[in-house]
């Protein structure tokens, strides 16, 4: 079955099998994203998604990855996650990772028991979207899972041997709240000690209640250089113990990549530069400093 478009996937995932368990988000409720409005949730069929395998099969027979869609495929429980692993497992052959987006409370509520099952069955790698470690500021935003629910989400999902890829959203406490934002943050992020981290920049998207607040003045956004200084500060704090950092998001308005702690220096004198004005900038992104 095609995929019931808009596809979202990290861009790490360019080059694996997407499988789309369900569409939209199990929660839908955050100001700030439009990625699914007008896509109402639901989880597919079973039908539809072994039918979805084996398309996928038969083009890419030697695929080693798989990315589950849409926002959140954990929503669906073990006793029907786990057939659509095996099938993947068998379908295959070659497969070495499976992954997924997921809500802090999605992974909470499973026991050890069950996420040390889905790793079994090869999903090794989840993206939780913490955005900020400010509660105030995700109670703001309407984001389903409070700060200390993603932190205990992912220790879990680590203890069980599954990897944690974790999304900061830039300039999303505005600027009343960016040293808030930049400090919680911070904060959260040395507890999870995830192993992927990725920054991405907020953008206001037309017809959603963040665009609203912002148009009547409620919430301040964040200028391109602001944006730099806030990564540069979170960046500075961190005490990672092995986490491979990116921000080559479109979001973005500088593209980085590195290792942390190893390549912290080198990413604070990139970022230094690029607020003086001497960095080089994505081309469509300079005429905006």
């Amino acid at each position: 079955m095609p995929i019931i478009e808009p596809a979202i996937r990290p861009p790490a995932e360019a080059d694996s099998f997407l499988l789309q368990l369900t569409t939209g988000c199990s929660s839908n409720q955050c100001t700030f994203c439009g990625a699914y409005k007008g896509k109402p949730f639901r989880i597919k069929e079973e039908a539809e998604i072994i039918q979805d395998i084996e398309v996928g099969v038969h083009y890419d027979p030697a695929q080693r990855r798989v990315f589950l869609m849409d926002g959140d495929a954990l929503v669906i429980p073990n006793q029907r996650l786990i057939p659509i692993l095996k099938k993947l497992n068998n379908a295959f052959p070659r497969l070495t990772r499976i992954a997924s987006y997921a809500n802090g409370y999605n992974i909470g509520r499973r026991s050890m028991e069950e996420l040390a099952e889905l790793a079994t069955h090869k999903l090794k790698l989840i993206y939780i979207g913490l955005e900020s470690g400010n509660q105030q500021i995700l109670e703001d935003c309407r984001k389903g899972s409070s700060v200390s629910e993603m932190i205990e989400a992912a220790e879990k999902a680590a203890s069980a041997g599954i990897k944690i890829s974790v999304m900061v959203l830039l300039g999303l406490g505005g600027q009343k709240n960016s040293v808030a934002h930049v400090q919680d943050t911070i904060r959260a992020l040395n507890r999870i000690q995830p192993r992927y981290l990725s920054f991405l920049s907020l953008m206001l998207i037309p017809g959603t209640p963040l665009y609203r607040s912002a148009q009547k003045g409620d919430f301040k956004e964040l200028n391109p250089s602001e944006l730099l200084i806030e990564e540069r500060s979170i960046i500075a704090g961190l005490t990672m113990n092995g986490t491979v950092f990116r921000s080559d998001h479109a979001s973005n308005y500088l593209a980085l990549e590195g290792r942390l702690p190893a390549d912290k220096t080198k990413l604070l004198t990139i970022i230094d530069a690029a607020i003086s004005g001497h960095g080089h900038l994505k081309p469509e992104r300079c005429r905006e400093l």
